[in-house]
């Protein structure tokens, strides 16, 4: 019995620790965003001792809201206009962190070709100070409008993107097919019925012939959003099927319910599976990496018996999927999970573990297209990377 109960508490620690090794970093990148923002807005420009600690205050506020506020999201929920404040502030600390950054390495490279050309002058602390309040403003004012312009990207800026492909082996009679793609819709707290409404209404606009959902549909349980994803189900007019298949956010959302309710939506999961989409023409779908067991993504499984002949259009949500895809023989793989980037210049962090971000890509006679998504995650805001609904028309090679 006393085994039984050190292997018990030996699994806790082993699932625990990589949780709390991601809380901390978590917590120590929140924390040091926020102090870089306070030394550079409020401490170098040395403002009014009112103004100081009213800026101070305001900050070490939302450093322990906003981790807060996605703890209590994640749980027992969270007032909505909290998650809306939370969220905004995500993305308006983000962007300080980074164009303070890069104003900072301007100025250390400004600095050094002073010193290489000329010897530096004397110290002038008042000079000093009038230069960290021109940065402190300079910032402020660029963030704060990339900011406004971020939000109504976001929510109201969605486009839709028209992407021809030329498919080799595809039936001349199937010249034209339209397959739209939404991904990445992240249905929650923030984006609810409205909102997919108007997604759904621009979507079924396109006529389209098939949908493809490549992903993070919900952030949220079935019993949540039920409301909420039940515009979903216009969708199904579409006369060669509604196809999704699971991102990562799926997996923390309860990925067993969504999967069988899907379909009373008249929405198809492909899980590692494979049907036809017309005569000619296949449409795969596998999990995403998140997933583990019967859920870990089985590109063989989904392939099995097919025949060569038929090209197959593949659902997979993360683009790093392609690869395998692409020496499997797949035409045409459709993926999301990146966002573009969502906030520039967070794409750059997104191309260390992606290898592509956004749109058509080829790999021999394979191709990948990936969406920007559709909706959004996190800060409500869409900075150089807008949202698109996308109409891919197939033509034959």
């Amino acid at each position: 019995m006393r085994q039984l109960h050190l292997n018990v508490i030996r699994t806790l620690v082993a699932r625990l620790l990589p949780f709390l090794a991601f809380v901390a970093v978590a917590l120590l990148l929140l924390g040091g965003m926020h102090y870089y923002a306070w030394a550079r807005l409020v401490r170098d420009p040395h403002l009014p001792p009112t103004a100081s600690r009213l800026a101070t205050a305001a900050l070490v506020t939302m450093a322990v809201l906003l981790p807060a506020t996605l703890v209590l999201a994640r749980t027992r929920g969270a007032p909505r206009p909290l998650v809306w404040i939370s969220f905004l502030w995500m993305g308006i600390v983000f962007l300080l962190f980074a164009f303070l950054a890069i104003g900072d390495a301007a100025r250390v490279i400004a600095w050094a070709g002073r010193r290489l050309t000329s010897p530096e002058a004397p110290a002038d602390p008042a000079r000093r100070i009038l230069m960290a309040r021109a940065f402190a403003l300079g910032i402020g004012g660029l963030v704060a409008g990339l900011s406004a312009v971020g939000v109504r990207s976001a929510l109201a800026g969605l486009r839709i993107k028209d992407v021809p492909v030329r498919i080799p082996g595809l039936p001349p009679e199937l010249a034209g097919l339209r397959v739209v793609q939404i991904s990445d819709l992240h249905i929650g707290p923030l984006l609810q019925k409205e909102w997919v409404e108007g997604v759904v209404e621009r979507a079924r606009a396109l006529k389209p012939d098939a949908v493809a959902i490549t992903g993070d549909l919900v952030d949220g349980t079935v019993d949540e959003l039920r409301e909420h994803v039940a515009p979903l189900a216009h969708l199904s007019e579409a006369r060669r099927g509604v196809y999704f298949t699971t991102g990562n956010h799926e997996y923390y959302s309860g990925v067993d319910e969504w999967l069988e309710y899907l379909p009373a939506l008249g929405i198809r999961p492909l899980a590692n599976e494979r049907v036809e989409l017309a005569p000619g023409l296949d449409i795969a779908g596998i999990h995403d990496p998140t997933g583990r067991g019967r859920y870990a993504p089985d590109l063989a499984r989904a392939l099995h018996g097919r025949d060569t002949r038929v090209p197959v259009v593949l659902l997979a949500h993360q683009p790093r999927q392609f690869r395998e895809a692409a020496d499997r023989g797949v035409a045409l793989t459709l993926s999301g999970h990146t966002h573009g980037g969502q906030i520039w210049p967070f794409s750059w962090f997104v191309a260390l573990v992606q290898p592509y971000i956004a749109g058509l890509h080829s790999r021999g006679d394979a191709q990948l297209y990936v969406s920007r998504g559709t909706g959004f995650w996190g800060p409500p805001m869409r900075v150089f990377a807008p949202a698109e609904i996308t109409l891919l028309r197939l033509f034959p090679a």
